[in-house]
């Protein structure tokens, strides 16, 4: 229907009939999608999950050798690690922000995998 109101809007010069329907198609799905209401609501839905006791208590265990390897390490191999993984920068990232050389960042955080790897294997 909107080429048959708006044929001036397929631009032959950047692609072809077809492929300009199955886009147009396509974006009329999913806005059709995103206006239909949900059928359940949310409280209404109920999930079943039985806790395994096991699983947790080796969770925590290894959640506690890893803060205690965490503390054994160097400050700025600590820092580099906890950057990455808690604020979730990259290595560019924090490199700018410690303002240590790039290569230097690389090499904590590799070497600060390595002895939590090491700790795990054993």
């Amino acid at each position: 229907m909107q080429l048959w109101r708006n044929p001036s809007a397929f631009d032959s010069s950047r692609g072809s009939l077809g492929a300009w329907l199955a886009v147009i198609a396509r974006n009329r799905a999913i806005d059709a999608l995103r206006k239909r209401r949900p059928e359940n609501d949310i409280e209404d839905i109920v999930i079943s999950v039985e806790t395994d006791l096991a699983s947790e208590a080796d969770r925590a265990r290894s959640a506690q050798k890893v803060r205690g390897i965490l503390g054994s390490m160097p400050a700025a191999q600590r820092s580099a690690l906890e950057m990455a993984y808690f604020e979730g920068l990259t290595h560019t990232e924090i490199a700018a922000k410690t303002g240590e050389p790039l290569g230097t960042i690389k090499t904590r955080i590799r070497a600060g995998l390595t002895t939590l790897r090491k700790a795990f294997q054993e």
